[in-house]
């Protein structure tokens, strides 16, 4: 890749000038430094493949890229999709065939360890509405090897008046944070979730949520009276809720969890993914996207 061909190029020069210039005393990167530069290539090359897969077979039907990026034994836990790379081929060409003007327009992408997760709005005929979608994928040895997905479609209008994929909170930009926020976001945003969804304790939204908190579920008033109001009707209705993360992504100031959710004993459930943002401590704009889990699946794989 272009990116890992410069990192080798500037490694060769750094090599070549030491060589030269006996007189200058040249301090080597340390083993932790080359450590995080490398992973910091790894996620960045995990996030355009995750983009690229995406834009290539459903916006042009694409499979070569899926021949390029995709493992042969894929896993699928979408439930329209059998596994494997022919069902994903055959599905971008039948999707590119009927919808050849959809776009899959990014929002976001955020990326930890071996997992990459993608928020984004799908339109498959221009001028409608369409859908609000995340995307989660799992790379090994480089290339994708499992997919989960969650599809909601968007409303035209929303309680909040706030649409389901721009950024409020300041600074308004899509990228995720500094990295070395990751951890402690992470930790915090997991805690948050434990105390208010799996124990329905609403104080937690006092405890970690900031003053400036910007709602994008689209049931969902604005604001901090919002949630309080919105989550506290929730857990009147359904008390016997019970709400189980699956997985964790999270990125600088982005933080994802991958649940879920069962209303009450005996259903189904919903495959949900919530996404917030953390600044300065204080948990201040949230996103989401909720799939009600079908009673058949194309796999055998479920949602989760």
């Amino acid at each position: 890749m272009v990116v890992l061909a410069l990192a080798r190029k500037t490694v060769a020069a750094a090599l070549v000038a030491a060589t030269l210039t006996a007189t200058v005393t040249v301090v080597p990167a340390s083993a932790a430094t080359v450590s995080t530069q490398q992973a910091g290539f790894r996620l960045g090359y995990r996030k355009t493949v995750a983009v690229q897969v995406l834009k290539g077979v459903f916006e042009r039907g694409d499979t070569a890229v899926v021949d390029r990026f995709v493992r042969p034994d894929y896993i699928q836990h979408n439930p329209l999709a059998p596994d494997g790379t022919a069902a994903l081929k055959n599905l971008g060409t039948a999707l590119h065939r009927q919808f050849p003007d959809a776009e899959y327009g990014i929002k976001r992408v955020i990326a930890e360890g071996d997992l990459v997760l993608v928020h984004s709005h799908v339109v498959l005929t221009p001028g409608t509405p369409g859908n609000a979608v995340f995307d989660i994928f799992r790379f090994q040895d480089g290339k994708i090897a499992e997919h989960w997905d969650t599809v909601q479609n968007v409303p035209a209008t929303t309680v909040n008046g706030n649409d389901m994929f721009s950024t409020l909170s300041s600074p308004r930009t899509t990228q995720p944070g500094p990295g070395w926020l990751t951890t402690r976001n992470k930790e915090l945003v997991t805690a948050y979730v434990d105390r208010l969804l799996v124990r329905k304790d609403l104080s937690a939204i006092d405890t970690y949520v900031g003053p400036e908190y910007h709602q994008h579920n689209p049931t969902i008033a604005d604001g901090v009276a919002g949630a309080k109001a919105g989550l506290g009707a929730y857990f009147a209705q359904f008390p016997q809720l019970k709400v189980t993360s699956k997985r964790v992504i999270a990125e600088g100031d982005l933080v994802a969890i991958h649940s879920h959710y069962v209303n009450a004993p005996g259903d189904r459930g919903q495959a949900v993914v919530d996404l917030f943002r953390v600044r300065d401590g204080r948990i201040v704009e949230h996103w989401d996207v909720i799939q009600d889990v079908p009673p058949t699946s194309a796999n055998n794989n479920t949602m989760f």
